[in-house]
C-alpha cells in the first residue's frame, strides 16, 4: 500500500508534464515540421536518458537477449502512437483527434481485463465512462465530433489510441520481468532510432539535409525540444513504467485525461484563451471519473473482505 500513493503522484505529475507539452509543441512547430520536432525530441530524450548511465549513477539490467522482448513495447510508444498520430492529424483535426483519444482508458480496460485478467467493479467501469464522456464533452461543447475530418484521419487516431492502450497493458507485463528503468531507456532508443531514420530519409529524399538542424538556430524552439525531451518523453515515459509497476494498467489509463484539463488551464493561463462554463463541468466530470477509478473499487472490495465470515477459531 505504501507504493500506491507514489504511483498516484507519478500518475499526476505525468498528467501534468502532457497536460503543459502542446503549448512546447505548438513553439517547436513554429520552427520545424512534426517529423523533424519527433527527431530532434528524442535524440534530447536518448541524450538524456544516457548521461545516467554514462557518470554511473545507474546501471542496467538488461541483457542484449532482452532487448527484443522489450523491442514491441517501444514500437507501440513511441514509434507508431506518435507516428499513426501525426500522419492521422495531417487528414483530420486536433478536435477530433482528442476525442478519439480520450476513449483510451475504455480500450486499455478491455485489454487488461483480457490480457492481464485486472478486474474492476462496475463503479470503476461507470467512473471510466465518467472521465471519458468529460473530454468528449469539451470538445463536442467546442463544436469537434468524430466524422469531421476524413476517414483516413479518423482510422489513424483510432490506431494510435489502440496502441497507447496495448503500450500500456504491455508495459505492465514488461515491469514485472523487466526495471522499470530498463524499459525507459529502451523506449528512448527506438524512438531516436525510428524518429531520426524517417525525418533523415524525407531529408535525403528531398535533398534538404542540411536543413535538418536549422531549427536549433531559434532559441523558442530549443526551450521547446528541451521541454518536449527530458520532461514530456524521457520522465513522462519514466513516470508511466514506474506507476504501472505499482497500479493496475486500468486504473493508469484513465489518469491521462487529466492532461486535457491541464491544457485548457495552460491555454486560459499563458494563451488568453477563453475559459467557458462546458470547461469547467467537463473537468469535474473528468476528476470524479478519475477518483471513481482509483479509489471506488478499493472500498468496495473493502467492504466485501469485511462481510467474509470468518473460520472458527479452534
Amino acid at each position: 500500500m505504501k507504493d500506491q500513493p507514489k504511483a498516484i503522484l507519478a500518475a499526476l505529475l505525468n498528467a501534468l508534464i502532457v497536460g503543459l507539452s502542446f503549448l512546447f509543441v505548438k513553439m517547436a512547430l513554429t520552427a520545424a515540421s512534426p517529423l523533424d520536432t519527433m527527431a530532434h525530441r528524442f535524440t534530447v530524450a536518448l541524450v538524456a536518458a544516457s548521461i545516467p548511465l554514462v557518470c554511473g549513477w545507474i546501471r542496467l539490467s538488461i541483457k542484449p537477449r532482452d532487448m527484443l522482448s522489450i523491442l514491441p513495447l517501444a514500437l507501440l510508444y513511441p514509434a507508431l502512437f506518435f507516428g499513426l498520430q501525426t500522419f492521422g492529424l495531417v487528414y483530420t483535426t486536433s478536435s477530433e483527434a482528442g476525442i478519439i483519444t480520450a476513449t483510451v482508458p475504455i480500450f486499455t480496460m478491455i485489454m487488461a481485463a483480457l490480457f492481464l485478467k485486472e478486474t474492476s467493479t462496475w463503479l470503476q467501469k461507470l467512473s471510466t465512462l465518467l472521465s471519458v464522456a468529460g473530454v468528449v464533452f469539451i470538445f463536442a461543447m467546442k463544436g469537434a465530433g468524430v466524422g469531421m475530418g476524413d476517414s483516413i484521419g479518423t482510422v489513424l487516431i483510432l490506431l494510435s489510441a489502440l496502441s497507447l492502450a496495448g503500450y500500456s497493458v504491455l508495459a505492465k507485463k514488461m515491469t514485472k520481468a523487466f526495471h522499470y528503468i530498463d524499459v525507459t531507456y529502451m523506449v528512448s532508443v527506438i524512438g531516436f532510432v525510428s524518429f531520426n531514420a524517417l525525418a533523415l530519409i524525407r531529408h535525403g529524399s528531398e535533398g534538404t539535409l542540411s536543413a535538418f538542424f536549422v531549427p536549433f538556430s531559434h532559441s523558442p524552439f530549443v526551450i521547446a525540444i528541451l521541454y518536449l525531451g527530458v520532461l514530456s518523453s524521457l520522465v513522462t515515459s519514466f513516470m508511466t513504467n514506474f506507476a504501472l509497476s505499482k497500479m493496475e494498467a486500468s486504473k493508469m489509463s484513465v489518469f491521462n485525461n487529466l492532461s486535457t484539463i491541464v491544457t485548457i488551464a495552460a491555454g486560459a493561463l499563458f494563451l488568453q484563451e477563453q475559459l467557458a462554463y462546458y470547461h469547467l463541468l467537463g473537468a469535474l466530470m473528468i476528476i470524479l471519473g478519475v477518483v471513481g477509478t482509483n479509489f471506488l473499487g478499493n472500498k468496495q472490495r473493502a467492504a466485501q473482505v469485511g462481510r467474509t465470515p470468518k473460520s472458527p477459531s479452534l
